[in-house]
């Protein structure tokens, strides 16, 4: 590999930032992770990002130098053959130019795909669906994503954006914001349920957990309260549960689907408590009886899914340029980048590559 033997994975979230430095053995040997801050503007997000790899190299006791790439998840609908984010709700991001800056930044090749894309990627490849040909990937946090795995290959679609289940619409006649999966059924969105009820006088055991303070009540007190067989938490938790298996099952009976990973932050905390009332609802729901045997299974690579996915990416990237020369300056054009890293699906034309 050229100027470097190491890449960078970042997994970009709409909550933290996932950066680590992956080793040629594919192990990540310096770390860093940080608060996304979306609120604070696109600006304040690419600083902490930077101050993030920089601490990540340093960590790895390795400088820039040494790194041959960087490969970035991020969150929302993202046109992977120009490194552009087109709509990150979680960021407030649209058309934002993320390859490009990153490369001017870091004087590296950047690849840009979406956030559970680059996930179910590093589970597909290292995790826990390795071998598997037809893969759907949903992940549960602060927002609901998801990525396909069709005929052994990743799949876009012609608009590059295939995957997106937590915008797909179950309840039309609601009002706006309250709609899709991702709105009722993130991470997000249950921990909103659950504090507007217990501040409706719902008792549950969410109050003490928090200490009282339902301004910030994290995934881990959720399934701290769901193991104690809170009835509220129990309640909120099953519902959301039930209508991810249905979006699940919706994607199985139309692409006959044969494993579905589950992850994000609620499933990493949560596990077999969330996974297997997803699991139950979509075997329920599939149509016909042979795609109710779905193996819907937790993640195996947990928080380093998204970040082992990116640098994979990367790695692939770079392996489809070697002996190219300037295959990994930072040149501007992320646009060029992707085509034997992720083949493309059936019938794209060799030069509509992604990056």
């Amino acid at each position: 590999m050229a100027r470097g033997t190491h890449v960078i994975g970042i997994d970009l979230g709409g909550t933290n930032m996932q950066i680590g430095v992956v080793s040629p053995a594919l192990k990540v040997i310096g770390r860093a992770k940080k608060k996304t801050r979306s609120m604070e503007g696109s600006q304040r997000v690419i600083d902490r990002l930077i101050d993030g790899v920089h601490e990540a190299c340093v960590n790895a006791k390795i400088s820039l130098k040494d790194i041959s790439a960087i490969g970035i998840g991020a969150p929302g609908a993202v046109d992977p053959r120009r490194g552009l984010v087109l709509e990150a709700t979680n960021l407030r991001w649209n058309d934002y130019p993320l390859a490009a800056v990153l490369s001017r930044k870091f004087g590296h090749h950047v690849v840009v795909d979406n956030d559970v894309n680059a996930a179910i990627y590093g589970e597909w490849r290292l995790g826990a669906a390795k071998g598997q040909d037809e893969v759907l990937g949903v992940w549960v946090g602060t927002g609901i994503g998801g990525g396909l795995i069709l005929g052994g290959k990743m799949y876009y679609g012609a608009t590059h954006t295939a995957g997106e289940i937590g915008h797909t619409i179950l309840f039309p006649n609601t009002p706006p914001g309250s709609r899709t999966l991702e709105n009722n059924c993130s991470r997000t969105a249950i921990v909103d349920r659950l504090v507007r009820l217990i501040r409706a006088n719902h008792p549950s055991a969410i109050t003490d957990l928090a200490d009282g303070d339902l301004s910030d009540v994290k995934a881990r007190i959720v399934a701290q309260a769901y193991s104690k067989n809170d009835r509220l938490t129990r309640m909120v938790v099953d519902n959301a549960a039930e209508m991810i298996g249905i979006s699940v099952a919706n994607v199985v009976t139309l692409l006959g689907i044969q494993r579905v990973v589950i992850g994000g932050g609620l499933t990493e905390a949560m596990g077999e408590n969330l996974v297997g009332k997803i699991r139950e609802s979509a075997r329920r729901h599939a149509f016909p009886e042979v795609c109710r045997k779905v193996e819907v299974v937790a993640t195996k690579l947990e928080a380093d899914a998204g970040l082992l996915g990116a640098a994979m990416l990367a790695r692939d990237w770079l392996e489809s340029r070697k002996g190219k020369a300037g295959a990994v300056a930072g040149t501007a054009k992320p646009v060029r980048t992707r085509k034997a890293a992720v083949k493309r699906p059936a019938g794209k034309k060799p030069a509509a590559g992604k990056a």
